[in-house]
C-alpha cells in the first residue's frame, strides 16, 4: 500500500456528488414508560467525497445520534439517508467508526487488534502489508506487539484509528475520539489526524465538543441546536493546509469563526 500525500481540495472545490446525503432525517427514541425522546429534527446534509466535516453543538443535541444513523447502527425515524447513492440499511464495510474509548481487545496485541476487522470479514489474505503500513503510518511500529494496557491513551486511540482504517473504508466517523485525553496529547492527536486525513483519501465526520478542534481539523463546521437537534449553521473553514496549531490561532478566519460558533452556542444556552 502506497501512502502518498494527496492534494487537499478546498470546500469550494469539493465534488458536488455527495458521498453522504441526509434529507429530512429525523430520529425519535421510543420509551416503554415516560415521554419519547425526539433526538433529531428533520436534517438536510450533504458531505462531499474527501471532505473533513466537524460537528459541534450542546450536550444531548443529537450529534452522536446523527453519527450512529450514518454508521447504520440505529435506524432513522423519518427521512432518507444514503451513502454513495445507496440507502443506509445497516453497518457497511465502507464506513469505519472511532468512538471516544478505543475499545481495544485487551488480550490482543496492537497488530492483532488492527487485523481483527480483516479476519472477521475474511479479507486478511487480500490486503498484503496493509496492517503494518497503517501501524507504521501512525508511529506505532515499535509497539505493534504490545498489549493495550502497555500503551498510553493517545497510542490506544491511534491503534483504534488504525483498526477503523484496516478495511480501507471510504468514510471515517469519529465520535469525540480525543475527549478523554489530556490537553497536550489531544493537540498531538489533532496533528496526527490531520496527517492521516491528508495521507488517506477519506471522507471524515468528526463529532467534538471543542470549537478550536472543530476549526483546526474541519473543511466545514456544522453547528447544531439544542435537542431536538437541527443544523443551524454550516460554516466553511477557508484556512490553508497543512495547518499548525500556532499559526491557526493567529489566522483572522479562525478568530472570526470561533466568535461566530461561540455566539451560536451561547444562543442555545451552552458553550462547548
Amino acid at each position: 500500500m502506497t501512502l502518498a500525500l494527496r492534494a487537499v481540495p478546498s470546500a469550494s472545490a469539493a465534488t458536488q456528488n455527495a458521498v453522504i446525503r441526509a434529507q429530512g432525517l429525523s430520529k425519535t427514541y421510543t420509551a416503554k414508560s415516560g415521554p419519547h425522546v425526539h433526538a433529531l429534527d428533520p436534517i438536510d446534509l450533504d458531505i462531499n467525497d474527501g471532505e473533513f466535516v466537524s460537528v459541534v453543538g450542546p450536550s444531548g443535541c443529537g450529534k452522536s445520534t446523527l453519527l450512529r444513523l450514518i454508521a447504520g447502527l440505529d435506524p432513522q425515524t423519518g427521512g432518507t439517508l444514503a451513502l454513495g447513492g445507496r440507502a443506509v440499511e445497516g453497518p457497511s464495510n465502507e464506513v469505519g467508526v472511532v468512538f471516544q474509548a478505543a475499545n481495544l481487545l485487551p488480550w490482543l496485541t496492537v497488530r492483532e487488534n488492527v487485523r481483527l476487522p480483516l479476519r472477521v470479514g475474511g479479507r486478511e489474505w487480500k490486503v498484503g502489508n496493509r496492517v503494518d503500513d497503517l501501524i507504521a503510518m501512525t508511529g506505532l511500529s515499535d509497539f505493534a506487539e504490545r498489549y493495550p494496557y502497555e500503551l498510553s491513551g493517545g497510542m490506544q486511540q491511534r491503534a483504534g484509528i488504525c483498526r477503523a482504517l484496516a478495511r480501507d473504508p471510504k468514510i471515517l466517523l469519529m465520535d469525540e475520539p480525543f475527549g478523554a485525553l489530556d490537553a497536550l496529547t489531544r493537540e498531538r492527536m489533532n496533528l496526527e489526524l490531520q496527517r492521516i486525513w491528508q495521507t488517506n483519501a477519506k471522507t471524515i465526520l468528526l463529532i467534538t465538543h471543542s470549537i478550536s478542534e472543530a476549526i483546526f481539523l474541519g473543511s466545514r463546521v456544522i453547528v447544531m441546536s439544542a435537542r431536538p437537534g437541527r443544523i443551524i449553521a454550516d460554516l466553511p473553514v477557508d484556512i490553508p493546509r497543512p495547518r499548525s496549531l500556532d499559526a491557526i490561532l493567529a489566522h483572522p478566519s479562525y478568530q472570526s469563526l470561533s466568535r461566530q460558533i461561540r455566539a451560536l452556542l451561547n444562543a442555545q444556552g451552552e458553550v462547548e
